[in-house]
């Protein structure tokens, strides 16, 4: 299968994908044959991942569906695929083992996608918070494209015989997955945040978009912001007037559970926050925040700022600001990474084409 071919298997899943972003309509010819098999299959695979991992809310994974479908998009498959050393008329055929995270809804796909773009074969376990959606995508691909069938095994258990590994998790299970795999090529990701940085000129637009920034997928994510720096006089209570639209996040049961416990330490610990009914705002040197908490610091001069959050970028997902800062993403940003900016900020794709 040639670099081409993988190439056009993967846009027809965008389209598909792309379907059920707005109001899903099955109208598509050029779709006929996957959505007589799946298109109605969707809302049940819906269902039944929210079922099986309650912070999965259908809003939640339509939106990490919109961003993998403007990842899918061909012209950008190709420009993206073609800036590296990539097999194109045999493929590379080395398993790579991925050991998926599962915070948020397919935060596992774009490993899935750089492997099998590649022309290599996906050995992936599968985090317990998230087979039902990977599992469904994995069905999708073969479909599309059946010699993808022999290029993907996916399992709950131990990877074994693989060529390289990348593994995400956390700080502490990162240092298992370093002594584990040890002997192979690898990418082992531990934990990181995001922060925002105002400078105090920011629209109550701006600030509202802080908020999607923040509570998108609940804060779960890495590159949602746990952590705020403010300006010395920065009158925090614009944020809250801003991010006020947000307040439905309570009526979710677990979500709530962490906003109640989380409170319940601070009163008990005598620890001073401010709170506006469903998020907390604690002033913390911390980066990454408990759920339903957001941290924020405030600083007196913004280049000493830029140089810490240089020295400190390997704790760092993502920046959000208005100012100029280790590039940063715009207010309302932070979830729509371009298929080229990867995790940690390690280029995977150059580690499946260049270090195996």
């Amino acid at each position: 299968m040639n670099l081409q071919k993988r190439i056009n298997a993967f846009a027809t899943l965008g389209d598909f994908l792309a379907q059920f972003i707005e109001n899903p309509v099955q109208e598509n010819t050029k779709l006929a044959k996957i959505n007589s098999l799946y298109f109605n299959e969707f809302d049940k695979v819906l269902l039944r991942a929210k079922v099986q991992n309650a912070w999965f809310t259908q809003p939640n994974i339509l939106f990490a569906l919109k961003g993998i479908a403007k990842m899918l998009k061909k012209e950008v498959l190709e420009k993206w695929a073609t800036s590296y050393s990539i097999v194109n008329q045999n493929d590379a055929n080395k398993r790579i083992g991925v050991v998926m995270a599962g915070n948020i809804p397919l935060v596992g796909f774009h490993d899935l996608l750089c492997v099998l773009i590649s022309g290599n074969i996906l050995v992936a376990k599968l985090s317990s918070k998230d087979q039902i959606l990977m599992q469904f995508i994995a069905n999708l691909i073969i479909a599309i494209e059946p010699e993808f069938e022999n290029k993907i095994l996916l399992t709950t258990e131990t990877i074994k015989n693989i060529d390289a590994i990348i593994a995400t998790g956390s700080t502490n299970s990162s240092r298992y997955f370093e002594y584990y795999f040890a002997k192979y090529p690898h990418i082992i990701r531990k934990n990181r945040s995001s922060v925002a940085v105002l400078n105090g000129k920011e629209t109550e637009q701006d600030l509202t978009n802080l908020g999607h920034d923040i509570f998108m997928y609940f804060g779960l994510g890495c590159r949602n912001v746990s952590k705020i720096f403010i300006p010395e006089n920065f009158d925090i209570q614009l944020i809250f007037k801003n991010i006020a639209n947000y307040n439905e996040l309570i009526y979710h049961h677990k979500y709530a559970n962490n906003y109640d416990y989380n409170r319940a330490i601070y009163l008990i610990n005598t620890i001073a926050f401010l709170e506006n009914g469903f998020s907390l705002f604690k002033e913390d040197f911390e980066y990454s925040s408990p759920i339903a908490v957001v941290f924020y610091e405030r600083y007196s001069d913004l280049e000493k700022l830029k140089k810490r959050l240089l020295f400190d970028s390997e704790k760092i997902q993502c920046i959000v600001s208005n100012e100029q800062i280790n590039g940063n993403f715009a207010f309302g940003q932070a979830q729509f990474p371009e298929i080229d900016d990867y995790a940690d900020g390690i280029d995977t794709m150059r580690f499946l084409t260049e270090k195996i």
